[in-house]
C-alpha cells in the first residue's frame, strides 16, 4: 500500500512517460493518481492522456478496476479538453464485472466496484492531449495496484486499438460496530423514549395511591 500522494502520481506517471515517449503506441493512458481528503472520504483524480497517433470518438472508453470504497454519485470530470463544455460528452457507468476491451484480461474482483467514462462527443483526431482529470470519491485513502484499460481508434488507419495498464486504486475495509453496541439511531430511538417510559411509571404509581386512599 502507498499513502503518498505524490509517490502515487510518480508511479503511474514514470510507467506512462516511458510508453508515451516512443511513437504509436497504447491509446488512453492515466498519467497521474491523487489523493485529497474531502468531507470524511478522499477524492481520488487520474489525469488521462490521448497520446499521439491515436484520436477519440464517440463510444471510446476506459475502465478504472476494482475502485473500493466507492461513494455513489461521486464521479465527474474536471478541466477537461477543449474546455469545461467538454464535461458533458464524457459518462460515467458503474460495474462490478468489465466492461473490459475485447482480448484484455485485468484482474477484476466481482465484489468492488468499477468505474468506466464513455466519450460521447466529436472527433479529436489526433493526440498528444490532456483529456481531463476524472475523479471519484472513496471511503479510503490507503492504495493498492489495479488495472486500467482502454479501447479507441488510431489516428491513421482508424483501426482500433485496445490497451491495457496499471494504477492505483482506493482500498480497505468498512469496520462495522462492535457486537452489543447500539446504533446511533437506536440510542437516539432509546433517549427519546424514556421521558415515555418515566411518565407511564408515575402514572400507575398514581393510580395504585389513589387506590389505597
Amino acid at each position: 500500500m502507498i499513502r503518498k500522494n505524490r509517490i502515487a502520481s510518480l508511479f503511474t506517471a514514470a510507467l506512462v512517460a516511458a510508453v508515451v515517449a516512443t511513437p504509436a503506441q497504447a491509446g488512453l493512458l492515466p498519467v497521474s493518481v491523487s489523493v485529497q481528503p474531502e468531507a470524511g472520504n478522499f477524492r481520488w483524480t487520474y489525469s488521462v492522456v490521448l497520446p499521439t497517433d491515436m484520436k477519440l470518438q464517440s463510444g471510446s472508453f476506459f475502465t478504472i478496476y476494482d475502485f473500493g470504497g466507492y461513494v455513489p454519485g461521486s464521479g465527474g470530470v474536471s478541466s477537461p479538453f477543449p474546455d469545461n463544455s467538454a464535461a458533458a460528452f464524457w459518462n460515467l457507468t458503474t460495474s462490478n464485472v468489465g466492461p473490459t476491451p475485447d482480448r484484455l484480461n485485468p484482474q477484476d474482483n466481482p465484489d468492488i466496484t468499477n468505474l468506466t467514462w464513455t466519450y460521447t462527443g466529436p472527433v479529436l483526431p489526433s493526440g498528444q492531449l490532456t483529456l481531463g482529470n476524472f475523479t471519484a470519491t472513496s471511503l479510503f485513502q490507503d492504495t493498492t495496484s489495479s488495472f486500467f484499460t482502454a479501447t479507441n481508434p488510431r489516428a491513421v488507419g482508424g483501426a482500433i486499438d485496445s490497451n491495457i495498464t496499471e494504477t492505483l486504486t482506493p482500498t480497505g475495509m468498512v469496520t462495522p460496530p462492535p457486537p452489543g453496541v447500539p446504533e446511533p439511531a437506536t440510542l437516539a430511538l432509546a433517549g427519546l423514549g424514556l421521558p415515555f417510559i418515566g411518565a407511564a411509571r408515575w402514572f400507575r404509581r398514581g393510580k395504585k395511591e389513589a387506590a389505597a386512599k
